[in-house]
C-alpha cells in the first residue's frame, strides 16, 4: 500500500509527480516580474527626462522670444512712408514666422525622440518576455 500523505500540501505534490505535471519555478516568474518593473521604471524616467528637456525647450523659446522682442523695441523707429513701415512689419513677420516654424519643428522632435525612448525600452523588455516565455515551454 502507498504511504499517506502528511498534508494537503503533500498530496497534490504527489498527485503532481505522478501525473508529470511540469513543476513551476517560482523564482523565474518573480525574476520575470522583477525584469517588467525595471522596464517599466526606465521607461518612465526615459519619459521624465524627456518632459524636463521639453519645458527647458520651452524656456529657452520664450526667452529667446522675449530677447527678439527687447532687442526690435530698442531699435524701433518709426518709418517716414507707408511702404517703409508695410516693409519693417513684413520684415518682423517674416522672422516671426520662421522662428514659429523652427520652434515648432525643434518642439515636435524632442517630443518625438522622448516618446520613441520610453516606447522602445518597452518594446524591447516585450521582446525579451516573449524569448523567455517561449523557452520556458521548450522541452529539455
Amino acid at each position: 500500500m502507498t504511504e499517506m500523505p502528511k498534508s494537503i500540501l503533500d498530496m497534490f505534490s504527489k498527485l503532481g509527480q505522478e501525473m508529470k505535471i511540469p513543476t513551476v519555478d517560482l523564482e523565474k516568474i518573480v525574476d520575470h516580474h522583477r525584469k517588467n518593473f525595471e522596464a517599466l521604471s526606465a521607461s518612465g524616467k526615459a519619459a521624465a527626462e524627456g518632459a524636463t528637456a521639453i519645458a527647458a525647450k520651452q524656456r529657452e523659446i520664450i526667452e529667446t522670444a522675449i530677447k527678439e522682442i527687447q532687442d526690435a523695441s530698442r531699435g524701433f523707429r518709426m518709418p517716414g512712408s507707408a511702404q517703409e513701415m508695410m516693409a519693417a512689419q513684413s520684415e518682423f513677420a517674416k522672422k516671426a514666422m520662421e522662428a514659429a516654424v523652427k520652434n515648432t519643428r525643434d518642439m515636435a522632435e524632442l517630443v518625438q525622440r522622448s516618446n520613441q525612448d520610453a516606447v522602445r525600452i518597452i518594446q524591447d523588455r516585450m521582446k525579451e518576455s516573449f524569448e523567455e516565455i517561449r523557452q520556458s515551454f521548450t522541452r529539455k
